[in-house]
């Protein structure tokens, strides 16, 4: 009976029965379940859902250098760590859609060896906010978990199943591209197993084992056992085709990446290396800080760690990230697209009041951070204690900008008082002007320096003027460079299509020149202008003049600078007299 079940299906009334007694136990008599009849269909369910996300994976070519590029304008140093990563999950993806594009099974490696990938470094210097962005930039499926939050499969606590599950919900049901996600796993070195602890360990190295075949490759079922919602999807899909419905998704291509902080592991590599250096004609060791020691890490001494060492083999990229000093706090403050300060914009511009930071409260900041020694989530504790107060007082005030000086940071209650009486109102403004005005020149500087990466990215050459206007878009702003640069090319790409309009409108022919370009895009910025009212400024000023030409020299191509847009009278005065004559 059962072999019978297994090759035509579940039993529906059995499943019935089973779902029966769950929900009256659950519900009592109050629901009920209405078994509609069944209408097998034709076709019967595939194991997979339709290959919708299979061109999202062959189009991708990614290279290790721009995911590199990319990086860098949101993280401040780690270059060993930005260089592991991008190389090794570029190298995955590409691999990937090299195998798609090839389409070869004979030729097809027996055995599958992952480069899943193993982070080591103390709290808070961004192994969490690395992976995202990386995740972001790729347009892959991407799901975080805590290692703490699992048990081994059969035990009360979460299945580590269940991240295959929840990658196949954020790839919308799409196995084909869950297949190729990323998971990633905080908090690894607390599923170590203790040594002080006699028996089984479930949610040590029980999570261990369990996390053996899935980083490797295995086939997870995307049904859930004992999960009354999946018995009755189940008996849903039975009652509809008449066919069993088996979806399940395979983990050779999803790549696992591993983060901790490792306390502890410096301890077993200082043993491991003093017994290295014991005897006759042996170099004492030097001392190294936490962070060398890290580097120095054997897979030997995540075993003695406690981790079990077929587990430990199925990570074969490990890379430490460094610690963060003051400097680099700082740098992190600085970085036009850090959360830390856009966040705090937000907080305050949901009041309506403007918030900006001068250079030497930035600096006080991170000293302060620094004495916390969290890494970069100490920043985020000392900018919310420094500006609570004023957070708390000010949307109740007149104030809509609010500029973060050292006498905020020093002496906060004679400042809010300063504020709120607005007897020196002229001095704040223009104290905010000057900081607002320091730190676009920051910015145009910053964009500057990186104008080629963004022009190749988005396709639109950064002059020196584009540089300003991204500059000043992105401050009076809330957003990431990146969006104010694309914000840019979206203007560009709106005076483009006027000249289209103009063509197809009114039969002419006009191309706008360089600084003409720049001018309208001005004017979207300073003025908030639409393409309409160009469109019929344009016709205002030109159609006559142009029409007249046309009619009595046919000509129909016209040449638009900046100084045309500014004084159209004497632009045309001195066309009509040159064409007509």
């Amino acid at each position: 009976m059962n072999e019978k079940n297994d090759i035509q299906g579940p039993d529906p009334k059995k499943i019935e029965k089973e779902l029966g007694e769950f929900l009256n136990k659950k519900f009592g008599e109050n629901v009920k379940i209405i078994s509609p009849s069944i209408q097998p269909q034709q076709e019967a369910i595939s194991g997979k859902t339709p290959s919708k996300g299979k061109k999202e994976l062959v189009d991708f070519n990614i290279k290790p250098s721009e995911l590199i590029t990319y990086l860098d304008q949101y993280v401040v140093r780690q270059e060993k760590a930005k260089s592991v990563l991008s190389t090794k999950i570029c190298t995955h993806f590409n691999r990937i859609r090299h195998q798609e594009t090839s389409g070869d099974e004979i030729f097809k490696i027996t055995g599958n060896i992952k480069a899943n990938i193993l982070m080591m470094g103390p709290t808070g210097i961004g192994k969490t906010y690395l992976i995202k962005l990386i995740a972001k930039k790729l347009g892959v499926p991407f799901v975080k978990a805590d290692a703490t939050k699992f048990s081994e499969t059969g035990y009360v606590g979460g299945d580590v199943e269940d991240l295959i599950r929840d990658l196949v919900k954020e790839a919308d049901d799409n196995i084909d591209l869950a297949e190729c996600g990323i998971i990633y796993i905080d908090e690894i070195d607390k599923i170590a197993a203790s040594p002080n602890v006699m028996g089984a360990q479930v949610s040590r190295t029980g999570v261990q084992r369990a996390l053996l075949k899935p980083m490797e490759e295995t086939e997870v079922d995307l049904k859930v056992p004992h999960d009354p919602v999946s018995m009755m999807q189940e008996l849903e899909s039975f009652q509809r085709t008449g066919k069993r419905n088996q979806r399940r998704v395979n983990t050779a291509n999803i790549l696992f990446i591993l983060s901790g902080a490792f306390s502890g592991l410096t301890d077993v590599i200082k043993k491991r290396m003093n017994k290295q250096n014991i005897g006759f004609g042996s170099q004492l060791a030097e001392p190294k800080n936490e962070i060398e020691l890290l580097k120095q890490a054997q897979a030997e001494d995540l075993v003695e760690y406690g981790f079990e060492s077929e587990f430990i083999g199925r990570i074969p990229v490990r890379c430490v990230l460094d610690t963060l000093s003051e400097a680099d706090l700082y740098a992190i403050l600085k970085m036009p697209n850090n959360p830390v300060i856009l966040s705090k914009k937000l907080d305050f511009a949901a009041y309506g009041i403007d918030i900006m930071f001068t250079d030497t409260a930035l600096k006080i900041l991170a000293r302060r951070a620094a004495f916390e020694n969290t890494g970069a989530r100490g920043l985020v504790s000392v900018v919310e204690e420094s500006l609570l107060t004023f957070e708390e007082k000010l949307p109740s005030s007149m104030i809509s900008k609010f500029t973060v000086t050292p006498k905020v940071l020093d002496d906060p209650v004679t400042r809010l008082k300063d504020l709120i009486s607005s007897n020196n109102y002229k001095e704040l403004e223009q104290e905010h002007t000057r900081a607002t005005n320091d730190y676009k020149k920051y910015i145009t500087k910053y964009i500057r320096e990186n104008w080629k990466a963004f022009s190749i990215r988005h396709g639109l050459t950064l002059s020196q003027i584009r540089c300003k206007m991204v500059a000043q878009y992105y401050t009076g702003n809330i957003m990431e460079v990146e969006d104010a640069v694309k914000q840019i090319k979206r203007f560009h790409d709106s005076v483009k299509e006027i000249e289209v309009e103009v063509s197809k409108s009114y039969d002419l022919n006009i191309v706008f020149e360089e600084d003409a370009i720049d001018f309208i895009i001005q004017q979207f910025i300073d003025h908030n202008a639409t393409s309409e009212e160009i469109l019929s400024k344009l016709y205002e000023d030109f159609y006559d003049g142009f029409n007249l030409i046309r009619e009595k020299t046919n000509k129909n191509r016209f040449f638009l600078s900046k100084s045309a847009l500014l004084d159209h009278e004497t632009y045309l005065n001195d066309l009509i007299r040159k064409e007509i004559r």
